[in-house]
């Protein structure tokens, strides 16, 4: 079924003009985004990986689908899920270290894992079966609780979901991205596609989804991708609360720190939340007293965001800028200090000072 694992990381080119390598990982450099249009593209989506690239043969693939909480265990091939009524769905995929930078700075230390900026997120457009489908079709049970895919990498990377996120319309294991085949570095064959959530339940490279009648825990959600620290209480056996939804951010399509010109120009960014779509973004060129709003642009999908922009005329010298955003359901980003330390750095969703030199 897995033909190799790349003797190099990653299938697509990374240059360094375009990503900043995180070991296994690639971080897109979030300044060359806003004019590729609403969509990342797969060439500029980020990539968080556990290992290497698996290479898999589509002919050999399975998907089983298996457990106590399902009555008709389920053995599918790639032609089977292609078979399938598809539906396509535009959303983020956001990792839950990104913005870890900024905890570090807030905190002066390190947290656990990669000092992301803010190029761990992407939106696309994902092409697939809704999750629920193949569910049903393996006869799911009243008793069901947890569901669990694992993928076909090295470290067989793994996290469950309760079956209310897994059943929801908009929960995908697809199998395009953008219009075209899914590419290998982003989950070829098929991965799942779970909206709002740390892209790490949006599992790569999809071979078992596993049902059960009981909850699951596994690393992934008790050891990693929790949040641990001196204001957060253990949950055992998870070291701390569970990170299950993404938060409400937006950040400026600069590179950081920024230098631009003198002179009348335009200021652009996005904002995303996993509640709705976005009410509104403002603006702040002097450290947050005082605030303005922001051209929000369409499109603004729920659970995928926005692009916006406004209009600055700067004099030469150094300046900030700060963004906040606000979705329909009302959350508001937070000033930086009501953001709290935890070991991996985890959550960051506050405001960002964005330096930018002016010459």
């Amino acid at each position: 079924m897995v033909v190799e694992s790349t003797p190099r990381l990653h299938i697509k080119p990374t240059p360094t003009e375009f990503f900043i390598p995180h070991d296994v990982c690639m971080e897109t450099r979030w300044e060359h985004l806003y004019s590729r249009g609403y969509l990342t593209p797969a060439s500029l989506f980020f990539i968080r990986n556990h290992g290497p690239t698996p290479i898999i043969d589509p002919k050999t693939w399975r998907l089983k689908v298996e457990g106590p909480g399902v009555s008709k265990p389920l053995e599918l091939t790639y032609d089977d899920i292609l078979r399938m009524p598809s539906r396509t769905e535009t959303r983020y995929l956001e990792c839950a270290g990104n913005a870890r930078y900024f905890i570090n700075k807030l905190y002066g230390k390190e947290a656990k894992g990669r000092p992301w900026k803010f190029g761990a997120y992407g939106v696309a457009e994902w092409t697939g079966v809704s999750l629920s489908e193949i569910l049903q079709r393996a006869g799911i049970k009243p008793t069901a609780v947890d569901v669990m895919p694992t993928g076909l990498d090295d470290k067989h990377v793994e996290r469950p979901m309760p079956v209310d996120k897994a059943m929801a319309k908009d929960t995908l294991l697809a199998y395009a991205m953008n219009g075209d085949v899914l590419p290998p570095d982003h989950g070829f064959p098929v991965r799942v596609i779970v909206p709002g959530w740390v892209a790490v339940n949006s599992i790569k490279c999809v071979g078992n989804i596993h049902v059960s009648e009981e909850p699951i825990y596994v690393d992934r959600n008790t050891v990693e991708y929790v949040l641990e620290g001196a204001d957060y209480p253990e949950a055992p056996p998870a070291k701390g609360p569970v990170l299950t939804t993404t938060t409400v951010k937006s950040a400026i399509a600069f590179e950081w720190p920024a230098t631009v010109q003198a002179g009348v120009q335009q200021v652009r960014g996005f904002a995303w939340s996993p509640f709705g779509t976005i009410a509104k973004v403002e603006y702040s060129l002097d450290g947050g007293n005082s605030w303005q709003l922001a051209d929000v642009k369409e499109p603004n999908i729920a659970a995928a965001g926005c692009r916006w922009e406004f209009t600055w005329d700067p004099k030469p010298g150094e300046h900030t800028i700060t963004t906040r955003a606000t979705d329909s359901q009302g959350n508001v980003q937070p000033k930086a200090e009501s953001i709290h330390w935890n070991e991996r750095g985890y959550d960051y969703w506050a405001t960002v000072d964005h330096p930018v030199t002016v010459k």
